[in-house]
């Protein structure tokens, strides 16, 4: 029966769906047909993979009459990952290789003219994508290898060209080939970006005790947080120091964005693993894609979902465009962000930990002494400037702080020696563990992440605490979302206290952080 089917995997987003690879080697006319919506880049795969076959050695069928369908023939496919599944599946429909070989197996790599492989994007994901629905062995280029086997249970051949393909399918000796080159997208240049931060502690941060604090608390629950204060204050220094009192990322975070990091073509081959959390500062001028995700032909996820269980830290937050200002309200609320196109609707993780930034004004000299008011921003100005952190947006961040520029007596104190980032991560990480174990089974792992209305059911406050916040939602200071974060903070803050569960203290010190009040010195209290 001159008929094969080989299998690889197409991507919508971080989700993968198996597709079968149909060919069928008739006689008839010649001419090859490709049907089951595959775009423009899939449709030239057939000149890519006809001379491919040719330039190994083998014989394409060039008297017969082939069809080639991707299955399932209702979803768009698109890739030049495809080249592989093509050539391996016509090779088989016309007896070159032997048919049951290419049971549980799948195929993903790009050929070039000669037969040789090209590393392509989304190799990790697309491997998940087939060991959930069975698949057993995959070969994928070799520089892919490594990215490939980070899925348990999964047999990975790593090849250079398509002769040694269909050489191991056959079981003959496998010929030699080139070197298959890296992805073209991995870095070629060098710079002190991910050093610089490794090098960078908390202990260099002087006073900010109210400052060090809530940061504390947004990194043991995951929580949003927006930083105000004038230029100088010592904003972006804190952002950038956040990443450092992580924990290492879980089993389960870090394959979900090392997937998301193959996805967008900037895993390092020679990497491995993410194993820390990642820390992501685009500019104030970045487009809505790319920060939130899309671009042409195949969606490409953003600075959003690169950060996944890490820290994306938005800078001069008012600057940026108002349409990516909005689209940031998904990604704050559910952790996730959906990007829907006239014939696809994709959906890509985004918990990460927010962190947003701004001036008091433009010009960034406001000050409420008048003394050391040197701000000459115009009414217009300054109303247009902060109205860009109000409303929706703004509801949906956890803990306001306002910085104040560092005062003389504070530079000067020798007696205080500010905690190492070592030792606030410790911390950190037993705060994660207990909430771990308390919402262990559920979906979310964070207080930050935990549903308001499971969280009021199954992990209520006590009464006098409850109608603590009762009282500032129905007197209008604070709104129902508002409440529902200020449960969040109060139960992080019981965490990192060792505490069974938060009572009134621990919802005042969460409200506190949520409206921007100044912490009192009592209630700066962590577990000793």
């Amino acid at each position: 029966m001159p008929f094969a089917t080989a299998r690889t995997v197409s991507l919508h987003g971080a989700v993968g769906h198996l597709i079968d690879v149909q060919s069928d080697v008739s006689p008839g006319q010649p001419g090859l047909t490709m049907v089951g919506r595959p775009d423009a880049t899939l449709n030239e795969a057939r000149d890519r993979c006809r001379m491919a076959i040719i330039n190994s050695g083998l014989v394409w069928p060039t008297t017969k009459r082939i069809t080639i369908l991707l299955s399932p023939a209702d979803l768009l496919k698109s890739g030049t990952h495809f080249d592989l599944a093509i050539a391996v599946s016509v090779l088989a429909a016309d007896g070159r290789i032997p048919k049951p070989h290419l049971t549980g197996t799948a195929f993903v790599g790009e050929l070039t003219l000669d037969g040789n492989l090209r590393s392509v994007t989304g190799v990790l994901p697309m491997v998940l994508a087939a060991a959930e629905r069975g698949i057993g062995r995959v070969f994928v280029p070799e520089p892919q290898a490594g990215e490939a086997a980070m899925v348990p249970g999964m047999e990975v051949l790593g090849m250079r060209s398509l002769a040694q393909v269909v050489a191991q399918l056959r079981g003959d000796e496998v010929p030699e080939a080139p070197p298959v080159a890296p992805m073209s997208g991995a870095r070629l240049l060098s710079w002190r970006g991910d050093e610089r931060l490794e090098e960078t502690d908390m202990s260099d941060l002087l006073g900010l005790a109210d400052v060090r604090f809530a940061v504390e608390v947004a990194a043991a629950g995951s929580h949003h947080l927006l930083l105000s204060g004038p230029k100088g204050a010592g904003k972006t220094s804190v952002a950038e120091r956040i990443p450092g009192i992580l924990p290492d990322l879980t089993r389960t975070e870090s394959l979900e964005l090392t997937a998301l990091h193959s996805l967008a073509g900037i895993l390092d081959p020679g990497q491995g693993m993410v194993v820390r959390p990642p820390y992501t500062a685009p500019h104030h001028d970045a487009s809505k894609a790319s920060l939130i995700g899309g671009g042409r032909g195949q969606v490409r996820p953003g600075e959003v979902s690169r950060a996944h269980g890490g820290v994306l830290f938005l800078d001069e937050f008012p600057l940026f465009r108002s349409d990516v200002i909005e689209a940031l309200r998904q990604p704050l609320e559910s952790g996730d962000v959906t990007i829907a196109r006239q014939e696809e609707s994709v959906t890509l993780p985004a918990r990460a930990m927010v962190v947003l930034a701004c001036n008091p004004c433009p010009c960034g000299r406001f000050s409420v002494d008048p003394g050391t008011n040197g701000c000459n921003c115009r009414s217009p100005q300054l109303r247009d400037y902060r109205n860009k952190v109000t409303g929706p947006v703004a509801d949906r961040v956890d803990i306001v702080r306002n910085l104040v520029p560092l005062g003389r007596a504070d530079r000067g104190d020798r007696f205080t020696v500010p905690e190492s980032s070592a030792a606030i991560r410790e911390r950190v990480a037993a705060a994660r563990l207990r909430q771990a174990e308390r919402y262990a089974g559920e979906s979310w792992g964070l207080n930050g992440h935990a549903p308001g209305p499971v969280l009021r059911e199954r992990w209520p406050l006590p009464e006098p605490a409850q109608r603590v916040i009762d009282d500032e939602v129905y007197s209008g200071r604070l709104s129902r979302r508002g409440g529902t974060r200020v449960h969040r903070l109060a139960w992080t803050v019981a965490d990192l206290r060792r505490l069974q569960g938060p009572g009134v203290e621990e919802v005042a010190v969460a409200l506190r952080l949520r409206t921007g009040d100044p912490l009192l010195i009592g209630m700066l209290e962590r577990a000793s």
